[in-house]
């Protein structure tokens, strides 16, 4: 092991209490075990069936099963965590604002990686599809923001959402650095705007190719992936969501403003794994991705908003675009053609990935420099040899899961608060050693090249960072 990741960041008193132990709870166990000084007896995992069994019996970590629904919920972590303690959430099907409110209520420290409905919520059909949108759940989370003295609760924070904000903040900085612009940190959220708008930032996609390959192919009414399935399968057939840009001229045919909240994005009346954008990394050059619905394509939006509500002078558009694993990718076509209902056998890659990258990392669009990833390349060797019971796209969740539990731990009572508000640099200072290697490349690419080779498209040749030049139809 490096001994970059042997080093103890904090020390923590309280238990902590994981919920879930999926693909990563029982990748951020080693973590948690090896950066945080706390007694290994004060770590304890509930969740819902053994998958994480043979992980947490490894590490001699006590797992109790036991399912935790909306109507135990309160009985069941009450009798678990007191004042001082720490819920990390890593479940899927249970409400994170319940959790936040219930944390609150306690004194307990909270992290989740993604604000999770109760269970069945991402595809209620008593709700339209703006209520049941990433746009509509974080509304809910921020509206836990009255007190900014409570307790810490930091939501959604894994990699993306999470780690990539950070990514955005790093990526300005070098940008300004590459232009001769001023590179001085902003020490507030308006300053962080007024420095993407100087810049001339319009568009920034979160671009993530993930190449591992198994030494087994994916069989017939399977779905595989190399992270959570039921994560993926939820957001996915949630409506494809963006944030919203000043700089676009009209909506999507299909695009529709939500009728509440901050308005920093729409949401299209489609799924977000049938909906395909044009995208770059530096490794697999331009590809379609998934515009797979995610907190961060809003969070950022919102984040580097210039202006109020009703007069806002500057906000790029924002959007994931994600190209999962060729098996994955295969599965969704699958799930797609069975109306999205999900396979009966499920498979998570893990020890039988062979070879494979997972690149992940923002793309700054409309600048000077033109085009700008940066981001972290992991590869799935690099990542076993970094930590046990990972593969490169778990490593880089649960590495930015470690470097948000820290950071709570280090700020304890400052409410509720989204990746976009941390110390982007704290975070990746604690996550870096984990993400195999940091690349920052600048492109000429735009989404009109070579369009309109085959077929005559509706493209504006004179701006390029229009969404309607992403989109796949």
């Amino acid at each position: 092991m490096p001994n970059d990741v042997a080093i103890k960041h904090v020390s923590f008193s309280g238990r902590l209490l994981m919920l879930g132990c999926g693909s990563i709870g029982q990748g951020v166990l080693p973590l948690l075990l090896r950066h945080i000084d706390m007694p290994k007896e004060n770590i304890s995992i509930l969740t819902s069936d053994h998958r994480g069994s043979a992980v947490a019996k490894s590490f001699g970590i006590t797992e109790e099963i036991l399912a935790v629904t909306r109507e135990n919920y309160r009985d069941v972590l009450t009798a678990r965590l007191a004042e001082g303690d720490f819920l990390l959430n890593l479940s899927v099907d249970i409400s994170s604002v319940a959790l936040i409110k219930l944390c609150r209520e306690l004194g307990v420290l909270y992290l989740d990686t993604c604000i999770e409905p109760w269970a069945g919520g991402y595809t209620d059909l008593s709700l339209t599809p703006s209520q049941r949108s990433n746009y509509a759940l974080r509304e809910s989370a921020l509206a836990l923001m009255d007190d900014p003295k409570a307790t810490t609760a930091v939501i959604a924070h894994g990699a993306n959402p999470g780690l990539v904000s950070h990514f955005v903040k790093q990526a300005l900085l070098n940008l300004a650095h590459d232009t001769g612009a001023d590179a001085t940190i902003p020490a507030t959220r308006e300053g962080w705007g007024k420095l993407a708008q100087s810049l001339g930032v319009k568009v920034i996609h979160i671009a993530e190719r993930d190449t591992q390959v198994a030494n087994v192919a994916k069989q017939g009414g399977e779905f595989v992936n190399t992270w959570s399935i039921d994560g993926f399968i939820g957001e996915g057939c949630q409506p494809a969501e963006l944030g919203w840009g000043t700089h676009e001229k009209t909506l999507p045919a299909d695009g529709a403003h939500h009728e509440f909240g901050c308005d920093a994005a729409i949401y299209l009346q489609r799924p977000g794994a049938s909906t395909r954008v044009r995208t770059w990394t530096p490794m697999e050059g331009p590809f379609h991705g998934f515009l797979i619905t995610h907190n961060e394509a809003i969070s950022i939006a919102d984040y580097f908003t210039l202006g109020d509500k009703n007069t806002v002078s500057y906000r790029p558009t924002v959007h994931y675009a994600y190209h999962p694993c060729d098996d994955a990718v295969l599965s969704i076509h699958e799930l797609a053609g069975k109306n999205w209902e999900m396979q009966p056998a499920q498979r998570l890659m893990q020890d039988e990935i062979i070879s494979g990258v997972d690149e992940l990392g923002v793309l700054l669009m409309g600048h000077a420099k033109g085009a700008y990833w940066y981001g972290s390349q992991l590869s799935i060797e690099d990542a076993r040899a970094l930590c046990p019971h990972n593969n490169a796209t778990s490593l880089q969740v649960t590495a930015a899961v470690l470097g948000g539990v820290i950071w709570a731990i280090e700020n304890p009572a400052v409410g509720v608060v989204e990746a976009d508000a941390l110390n982007h640099a704290r975070v990746l200072e604690i996550a870096l050693p984990y993400l195999g290697t940091m690349a920052g490349e600048y492109s000429s690419w735009t989404p009109l090249v070579e369009r309109g080779v085959l077929f005559a498209e509706d493209v504006d040749a004179t701006d390029p960072w229009q969404f309607k030049n992403f989109r796949v139809v």
